[in-house]
């Protein structure tokens, strides 16, 4: 069997700013932006070690999750630095949540998006991981 990817999908009302944010704030990879005017259709950002999270303009009424609100959701990404993760978030304007802290099952910390998403990073990868 092979390895499943999860890819979240989020609406923003400035998609262009979002991915420029993901992109410094926490090191997601530009793979394709899909465009129609100032619209962002779909865009593909990828984490260095494997999955990612695809996001678009909230305009778009025929996503199917166009009922949504913008800025809405909350996601949790694996990486094996948290504390100098936490460093760069914070240094592109992430509003902190919950800084960096050691729980039972790893390192991690939770901020905000300028939209409002939460973003969770841990070395937490999964129970038999």
């Amino acid at each position: 069997m092979s390895d499943t990817r999860i890819w979240p999908s989020i609406r923003y009302s400035d998609a262009h700013a979002a991915i420029r944010f993901l992109i410094d704030a926490f090191g997601f990879e530009r793979v394709a932006v899909y465009e129609t005017g100032d619209r962002v259709d779909h865009a593909e950002l990828r984490w260095p070690t494997g999955g990612g999270v695809m996001l678009g303009s909230a305009s778009r009424e025929d996503s199917s999750i166009s009922g949504l609100p913008a800025g809405t959701g909350s996601v949790y990404v694996v990486t094996d630095d948290p504390a100098t993760l936490f460093k760069r978030a914070v240094a592109a304007g992430a509003t902190v949540v919950r800084a960096p802290q050691e729980e039972s099952y790893g390192l991690g910390f939770t901020v905000r998006d300028p939209e409002g998403v939460f973003w969770s990073f841990g070395t937490y990868a999964g129970a038999g991981s």
